[in-house]
């Protein structure tokens, strides 16, 4: 298969821009130089941007599932009674790693549903806790949770408020101090639009203090955090990872974040209208529906296994499959980082041709003709 002429809509690793693909390619450079901590405190500042905070922030060689395990097993004892709110796969794995670390409760809502608030808010008063965790924008069922709603809760009890937005920062809104936020991870090849192998950690003030020894030896956030401040990591980087991080962040910038959010939004619009206009059923409900990732149930009768290899064989576009309990029922289209209309359009005009051509016909034209009347 040649990756260098594929559509890639998967819900991450996204598409990477040349400008990061080609820092890749640099030479090696040593991490305890002069150059290489500039390259630090540069990604220390941007990151604060992209995190829209001012607050301490960290950069870990390890993808989002190891920012998520650093942030908890950093912020949580062993006796510290924690409501993990779960919606989705990556709720879930909140909730696993918590349970390592802290006597973890589960509150469980259906997939593809937004949280109830009124229930979270009747186990609060039910239970005593110290924090709450949250997966902001649950990937695996493209929806987007109420953290902000979430927040509120948690700021009324004095809990610790602790979210993955691993595809929300950076493509969706997301105001740590307004809502009570006191750690977020990010993961680089989401909506960054960098090489996957990365993760990033902001803290509020509060979040900072609460940072523990005896946490495992890499996963270290105060260690990450503090050694980030002055320019330097605690342990080897991946070089070239964070080199790459450093030119995505850049672009971030030169974009503007209201502006790659506003963008991201546009763009989640256009999906859903296209995928609406050939009759295909979004599986969240539309009031949770993400901007970052989308995702459809299949028409009755096409299959998992028949569909998306053709999309990738005879079109060369790539979009991601279904997870855990709704695995071979969906599919998601990935839509946040560089990813263009003119991308949902390619991707809409092979999915029109492979249902098509495995007996599901379409109104040829519906979903291009949607996503055309977005483009400005």
């Amino acid at each position: 298969m040649d990756y260098e002429d594929t559509t890639l809509m998967l819900a991450g690793p996204v598409k990477i821009h040349p400008r990061v693909l080609k820092v890749m390619s640099t030479p090696s450079i040593g991490h305890r130089t002069s150059h290489f901590r500039e390259v630090c405190l540069e990604i220390r500042d941007l990151l604060r941007y992209a995190f829209d905070t001012e607050g301490a922030v960290a950069v870990i060689s390890g993808s989002g599932t190891a920012g998520l395990e650093a942030m908890l097993c950093s912020t949580l004892r062993v006796d510290d009674r924690v409501l993990c709110i779960t919606n989705g796969k990556f709720g879930e794995r909140m909730y696993e790693i918590a349970s390592l670390y802290s006597q973890a409760d589960q509150l469980d809502f259906p997939w593809g549903k937004a949280v109830n608030l009124q229930v979270l808010k009747e186990r609060l008063d039910a239970d005593a806790y110290r924090a709450v965790t949250l997966c902001h924008n649950e990937t695996s069922t493209a929806a987007t949770n109420l953290a902000s709603e979430v927040g509120k809760l948690a700021s009324r009890d004095d809990l610790l408020y602790l979210v993955d937005g691993i595809t929300s920062v950076g493509g969706l809104p997301v105001e740590m101090e307004a809502w009570g936020i006191d750690g977020i991870v990010l993961g680089s090849q989401k909506c960054l639009a960098a090489p996957a192998g990365l993760s990033a950690v902001a803290l509020s003030e509060r979040g900072y203090e609460v940072l523990r020894d005896g946490t495992p030896y890499y996963l270290d956030l105060k260690a990450h955090v503090d050694r980030l401040g002055k320019g330097d990591t605690p342990y080897t980087p991946a070089i070239h990872l964070l080199l790459a991080f450093r030119e995505a962040l850049r672009m971030l910038r030169e974009e503007g974040l209201r502006s790659r959010i506003e963008r991201t939004a546009l763009l989640g619009k256009a999906c859903r209208e296209a995928g609406r206009a050939i009759g295909l059923g979004l599986y969240p409900d539309l009031e949770c529906a993400s901007d970052t990732v989308s995702a459809f149930w299949y028409p009755d009768g096409v299959k998992d296994e028949q569909f998306r290899p053709r999309l990738r064989d005879e079109h060369r576009v790539m979009v991601a499959g279904g997870q855990g309990s709704i695995r071979g029922r969906v599919f998601r289209i990935g839509h946040m980082g560089v990813c263009s209309l003119s991308d949902l359009l390619i991707t809409y005009a092979a999915v029109e041709a492979v249902l098509d051509k495995i007996g599901h016909p379409v109104q040829k034209g519906a979903s291009l003709e949607a996503i055309s009347r977005l483009m400005v």
